[in-house]
């Protein structure tokens, strides 16, 4: 069964950056549709960005033209690159299969928290 682990996150001003990574180990992973995910604090998990196993890409409103997301099949990993963060990006960020009925159990996440 496929794993994910996501790692890149921090603590990071407004207007700042950050690339997290999701590192497949395990399964095809380059047959999947990936997606990230994040959850705040007293709120559920929601869509980020996704990213289908040809390079078509789709973004939650919120992070459009702020986020892109890519994957590099050859090392099973796929990236969240985050332009001009606002206090609101703060959250655990996950990654997993795009495709709800084919996800795997949900990794432990990254941190991202932006303030000031």
């Amino acid at each position: 069964q496929v794993q994910f682990v996501e790692s890149g996150g921090g603590l990071v001003q407004p207007g700042g950056s950050l690339r997290l990574s999701c590192a497949a180990s395990g399964g095809i992973f380059s047959a999947y549709a990936m997606g990230w995910y994040r959850q705040a604090p007293g709120k559920q998990r929601e869509f980020v960005a996704a990213i289908s196993s040809g390079g078509m890409t789709n973004y939650a409103a919120s992070v459009k033209g702020r986020f892109t997301i890519s994957r590099d099949n050859a090392k099973n990993t796929v990236y969240l690159q985050m332009n001009s963060l606002k206090p609101e990006d703060t959250a655990v960020y996950y990654c997993n299969v795009a495709a709800e009925a084919r996800r795997v159990p949900w990794g432990q996440g990254t941190q991202v928290t932006v303030s000031s």
